[in-house]
């Protein structure tokens, strides 16, 4: 359970060190990356698996960080993790789809409540770039929630494999696009080493490490650490407050996901997002 809360930890990390890079979102998601596709290369050597649903889900992976990024410039950190996290909710959805797990009379509860938390980040003043900041975090929930779908098609060290690749597919993806323009300024790359080393390569170590001996429900619950995390150090540290409504939005959105998993019956639920 320590390491599952370490890991979550790590992760909430992940507003502040965005945050605190001048650098644009595209040369933070390419450099974090490339960083900790480098640890996790020299920790797991995963070898590429080459089934549609592993690659599908090492490229929704690559999306889901990308997005994530851009989402965090864009809006503030609290709206970012939030938004994100709500591809629990679509898991829920469409599991009787991609994977054929029905779905429950509470999932549809929970579901319903966490759309309705879901649409109170959009109430309030007109913020055009931040209300594009709160949609691209909605996708990234898209794309969260499609890597969960696909690896559950596999088996294994799939999930460690496809967090390492998908590092490897974002930087390579957005290199054209960044190295063109130079590298970071140096207290950007330290930043960005940090984060891919720590905030992504030893989160996963300690979080694959933990769930060994941890069921889904408590994993699923202290993961939560890093949704509710994420935005306090951002206000701690760079005094970023989220709105009214989105607090309540989000209390409604983590309220729903911690009452369902706490149910019995329906979709096993992921422990954390992989932003």
């Amino acid at each position: 359970m320590l390491a599952i809360a370490g890991a979550a930890l790590l992760w909430s990390s992940g507003g502040i060190g965005i945050k605190m890079t001048a650098e644009p979102p595209l040369t933070v998601a390419c450099w974090r990356s490339a960083f900790a596709a480098l640890a996790l290369l020299a920790l797991f050597r995963p070898r590429l698996r080459r089934s549609v649903a592993f690659l599908a889900g090492a490229a929704s992976y690559a999306a889901c960080l990308t997005t994530f990024v851009v989402a965090t410039k864009w809006t503030t950190a609290a709206n970012a993790i939030f938004l994100q996290y709500s591809g629990v909710v679509w898991v829920l959805l469409f599991a009787p789809l991609v994977v054929g797990e029905p779905l429950r009379g509470r999932d549809a509860v929970a579901i319903a409540a966490a759309f309705a938390g879901m649409g109170l980040f959009f109430v309030g003043s007109l913020d055009v770039r931040g209300h594009t900041g709160d949609l691209v975090a909605l996708l990234s929930g898209v794309f969260f929630a499609a890597v969960i779908l696909l690896l559950r098609r596999e088996r294994g060290d799939a999930a460690a494999a496809a967090v390492t690749w998908g590092n490897v597919v974002t930087a390579a993806a957005l290199a054209p696009f960044v190295l063109t323009s130079g590298g970071p300024a140096p207290r950007s790359t330290a930043i960005l080493a940090l984060l891919g080393v720590f905030q992504i390569a030893a989160a996963y170590v300690l979080f694959l490490w933990g769930i060994r001996f941890v069921g889904a429900t408590e994993a699923s619950l202290i993961g939560m650490l890093e949704p509710v995390a994420n935005p306090i150090w951002v206000f701690l540290v760079l005094g970023e407050r989220p709105s009214g409504h989105a607090l309540a939005g989000s209390a409604v959105v983590l309220g729903a996901i911690a009452w369902r998993t706490l149910g019995a019956g329906g979709t096993p639920l992921p422990a954390a997002a992989p932003d």
